[in-house]
């Protein structure tokens, strides 16, 4: 080959050469910037679902202050016309449960012993407005001094089955089971129920739906039954 076509080869793989290089570069610069673009966007993705997750958590929290108040405000209400001698012991009760409610409801978890605590405090409460037309047995076991659960979790499915549950033979019967295996919390519930005279479950067990959903989606199983005259729910959860 002449000097001259050997120069014009070796200088057209040259260019070649070079354009292929700038071309690999920029390809590979452009990809690095479309990647780091890529994660920007989905870390914007998953912070605006954690701020709508909040946002819902806390509008279901909106929801409880008042439902879980107005109730327990009527049943004290109730006792002040009566003006009943348990009455001060009733407000007393009220205030410890006003104090979860508010100060607690806010904290992501809350000690299950604690929520046990005011479980029967509110129990209590009921007691004194049903008198003798009550049956309540609550048993828990085995509960570890460091599980956890998110707060009023439990609470709102005591509430439905004073307000809901229906009295046969004169009781409102209610029968409560609560106990830890290993990291799972197994949560029990059954009252008399009779479904003729039930129109709404309120608010209650929707948010609490909800809730699970948002807090331990994948990591619970709930069961709600009526038959026979018994409305039964079942909650397993994996505790945090």
């Amino acid at each position: 080959m002449a000097p001259i076509s050997r120069n014009l080869v070796f200088v057209a793989i040259a260019v070649y050469l070079v354009v292929i290089i700038v071309s690999a570069f920029k390809l590979v610069k452009l990809n690095l910037k479309h990647t780091e673009e890529t994660k920007i966007l989905e870390t914007k993705i998953l912070e605006t679902q954690l701020k709508l997750k909040e946002q819902e958590l806390n509008y279901l929290k909106m929801q409880i202050h008042p439902h879980f108040l107005f109730n327990t405000l009527n049943t004290l209400y109730g006792f002040a016309l009566k003006k009943a001698d348990k009455t001060p012991e009733m407000i007393l009760k009220l205030s410890n449960l006003l104090d979860y409610l508010l100060y607690q409801i806010d904290k992501p978890f809350v000690l299950l012993v604690t929520e046990i605590n005011h479980i029967k405090d509110y129990i209590e409460l009921e007691k004194m407005r049903f008198n003798n037309t009550l049956k309540v047995n609550f048993k828990y076991n085995n509960i570890p001094e460091t599980t956890k659960i998110a707060p009023m979790l439990l609470l709102p499915f005591i509430e439905n089955s004073f307000k809901h549950g229906s009295l046969k033979n004169g009781l409102l019967d209610i029968k409560i089971d609560l106990n830890c295996d290993n990291d799972k919390v197994c949560f029990k519930i059954e009252n008399s129920f009779n479904k003729s005279t039930q129109t709404s479950n309120g608010i209650g067990l929707e948010n609490i739906k909800k809730r699970l959903d948002l807090l331990y989606k994948d990591n619970y199983n709930l069961n709600i039954s009526d038959s026979k005259g018994v409305f039964k729910v079942t909650l397993n959860l994996n505790s945090k």
